[in-house]
């Protein structure tokens, strides 16, 4: 389904129904596509503790202090 954005002012109580039908709806300006409404997914991902162990890599001197002059300068 598509809607103006005017029209989905209008709409919005009826466009929400019909995403949560499972329809999706497009909304537009001036006929050109803005945004795209429909219903999340069912389940969601779920964040493993630990998940990007091995990932990240911190190579030494990281945490070492940063001449505030050079850094503004872009010298770092």
């Amino acid at each position: 389904m598509n809607a103006g954005m005017g029209d989905a002012r209008k709409r919005w109580t009826e466009l929400i129904r019909a995403v949560e039908a499972g329809e999706q709806v497009v909304l537009t300006r001036y006929g050109k596509p803005i945004a795209q409404l429909v219903a999340p997914p069912e389940q969601r991902r779920k964040a493993v503790f630990g998940g990007m162990k091995g990932r990240i890599k911190f190579y030494p001197g990281w945490d070492d202090p940063i001449d505030e002059d050079r850094f503004l300068a872009g010298d770092l």
